[in-house]
Parts: C-alpha cells; structure tokens; sequence
C-alpha cells in the first residue's frame, strides 16, 4: 500500500482536481484506491460524488481513531457504478472508496498538534490493508491536517501553477518537507512536483516551467496537466474525467495516466502507516 499527500501550501493551484485526476486514473486501472478527503472544504468529496449518510466523517474518524473502523465507515464513489463496477480490462470490481471530508476536520487545523495528535491518521489508515493506493487532499496551509496527512504517508506530491508565486510557495514547501522528515518522519519523501493548469501558449508559464525544471530536476513529474476549460462542470457533475465525454477529456484522462504511473513506479512500501501509528 502507498499513502501519498496531495499537497500545496497555495490555494487555488487545483490541488483537489489533481487528486481526482489521480484517483480517476486508478479507477480505469483498477487499482483499488482511498481517498481520504482532509480538506474541511470537503470539495474532493463533492467531486467524487460521495456523502456520509450515517457513517462517520474522516473528522469524527479522527476524533478516536483507535476506535474508528474504517472499513465501516468508507463511501464508495458514484464514479465506480458509472464505470460499470470494473476495470476497461474486465477485471475484478473496481475500488474507489471516500473517507469523506467535512468541516469538522478544522477542530486539527492548528500549528500546535503534538505528536500523538500526528498519529492520528496513521492510527486510521491502520485498517487500509485491502488498497492499493491511498490519496489524501490536504488543505492547502502547513498546519495541523497537513502535517497529520504527512504523519501517515509514504510520499508527499506537490501541486504547482507555473507562475511566480506558485513556484516560490514549492520551494518552501520543499523545504518544510526536508524539516519535517528530520523531526517526525524519516521515511516520508517527495513523490513529485506536478505543473498544473498550464497554458500551452502562454510565455510567462513556458518561462516558470524552465525555471522548475532548473529548480526541481527529476521532481518535477510529467506530463504536465493543461489547463481544462470544463473541469469545474465535470466536478460538479460528480463524474471522473475518464467518462466524460469530448476529445478534451479523452486527453486530459491519458495524461492522468501517465502521471499515475509516473507517480506509482518507485514501487510500495509495505506498512509504513501502521509503523509510524505504533511509536
């Protein structure tokens, strides 16, 4: 299983879009996938087409973690009924599945979370034994949602706009990531930078894509994402990009392939959630 944070510390950049790319990309290759909505704006649940009915949130989830039974309590998403239940190759039955977001997560969105406070997603993810890929949306700020999302991971992939104030927002994310590994989490490593909402004929964002590629190297991932003109009316459709229909969403849902596999091919580490959750 790898538990990988969707992360920025700039609103605004798509982060939450990346994560439903990623997520729907995992559904057509049936992977089975978490995702865990950290954000108390709850926008990937919105997306994903998920609500808590009488299940707990990932908030109440996290409130006793050790008693949460995630199994109990996750929602599959309506993208995977609309897929048909399986995989294009007809494999088993797809898994998609939501710990959805709500406001209540916010009580945790503090700068002065303990180190048992930390843990307490890893303590949840405990009982993710039957996925594959785990994606966590975090809120786009450091605090305490942020840092828990990084407790519990594998790697952390970061979401940039290539524009002035994105790409500098990256480089301190950077290097909050290297400080956070040396007091918290010495496994934690960045999966990779991708370049979002890019716009083909724009000069200003072919001259900050050059200048990641010269800050970054190999972090920066590929292929870049372009800018999708309809990718609020697919969201708030509550569809996955892989079955929505146009030229324009066929090449967006190849290139969220690409970015999966790009993302996955380091290969996974086996339990790392749970050890971290045991310390």
């Amino acid at each position: 299983m790898q538990v990988v944070s969707i992360s920025s510390l700039k609103g605004g950049v798509g982060k939450t879009s990346v994560t439903t790319g990623l997520a729907s990309a995992a559904l057509a290759a049936g992977i089975p996938t978490l995702v865990v909505d950290l954000d108390p704006h709850a926008d990937a649940s919105t997306a994903l087409g998920v609500r808590p009915d009488d299940r707990l949130d990932i908030g109440r989830m996290l409130k006793a973690p050790r008693r949460a039974r995630l199994a109990d309590n996750v929602v599959p998403s309506d993208w995977v009924e609309r897929a048909g239940g399986s995989s294009p190759a007809g494999s088993p039955v797809s898994i998609l599945d939501v710990a959805v977001g709500s406001a209540y997560t916010g009580i945790y969105d503090r700068p002065d979370l303990g180190r048992r406070d930390l843990r307490r997603l890893s303590a949840v993810l405990a009982g993710a034994d039957n996925y594959e890929l785990v994606l966590v949306d975090c809120p786009p700020s450091l605090n305490g949602l942020t840092r828990m999302a990084w407790s519990a991971s594998d790697k952390v992939t970061l979401v940039a706009e290539p524009g002035l104030f994105s790409v500098a927002g990256t480089e301190r994310t950077m290097r909050a990531i290297q400080l956070f590994r040396q007091e918290f989490a010495p496994n934690l490593s960045p999966a990779g930078i991708v370049a979002n909402r890019v716009r083909s004929g724009s000069s200003e964002h072919s001259f900050r894509l050059a200048e990641m590629q010269s800050m970054f190297g190999e972090l920066l991932l590929s292929p870049f994402i372009p800018e999708q003109a309809n990718w609020q009316q697919i969201q708030g459709a509550a569809h996955s990009i892989h079955h929505w229909p146009g030229d324009s969403a066929k090449n967006a849902a190849g290139l969220y392939d690409a970015l999966l596999a790009n993302l996955m091919k380091s290969g996974p580490r086996t339990g790392p959630a749970r050890d971290r959750s045991r310390r």
